[in-house]
């Protein structure tokens, strides 16, 4: 996200979102990311989702890892070097999202806002997904956020990434234990189905 800032190209809409409100508040993108995160984990009580480690990391890592990126990386006027920084971000996300869902410590804030509002109203997760992204964006956007051909790169990369790495990086005993738990869930009859694992993308 930090190389995506620096990179000059467009935002993910999260982050689009963030730096318009870093842009009218003076605090840094990666704080307001921090404190995005901790809201969000608000909205996550009514729709009874369930905090764990990889939620908390994603809360807290994002921001510190981003704004330390921004403070280290210089902003390039080059496109040779410009384009590639934006590349390399967008595949570094894809990893970071099939590591850290791989690992299932919990899913991040905007993850789990996904997937627990597709639960609640019954609404298919890609229209779920969609419309949180598209809300962000253009309320980022008027903000004065960042908003360019890097955020269509990520839109129609971040997915087919995100699926890649969750292969790569699955854990084989994990993938088992999930396979007998989702087997013996089946025979339950009133038992509610299990939030889907996988994103589109968000190194939230």
């Amino acid at each position: 996200m930090g190389l995506m800032v620096r990179a000059g190209l467009g935002l993910e809409p999260w982050s689009v979102l963030n730096q318009g409100i870093s842009e009218h508040t003076g605090v840094s993108i990666g704080t307001v990311t921090i404190i995005g995160g901790a809201l969000i984990l608000l909205l996550w009580i009514p729709l009874r989702q369930r905090v764990g480690l990889g939620t908390v990391s994603n809360v807290v890592v994002l921001g510190v890892v981003m704004d330390a990126t921004i403070a280290l990386v210089p902003a390039y006027s080059s496109w040779a070097v410009r384009v590639p920084m934006l590349a390399l971000a967008v595949a570094l996300n894809g990893a970071a999202t099939g590591l850290y869902l791989s690992a299932r410590f919990g899913p991040g804030p905007r993850d789990g806002l996904m997937t627990g509002l597709h639960l609640r109203t019954g609404r298919p997760i890609r229209l779920v997904r969609t419309c949180i992204e598209v809300t962000v964006l253009v309320a980022g956007f008027v903000l004065g956020g960042s908003v360019g051909v890097g955020t269509v790169v990520y839109a129609l990369a971040i997915g087919p990434m995100a699926q890649l790495f969750l292969r790569i990086f699955a854990i084989k005993g994990l993938e088992e234990e999930r396979s007998r738990v989702v087997a013996a869930g089946s025979a339950a009859p009133q038992e509610r189905p299990a939030a889907p694992e996988t994103a589109t993308g968000t190194g939230c």
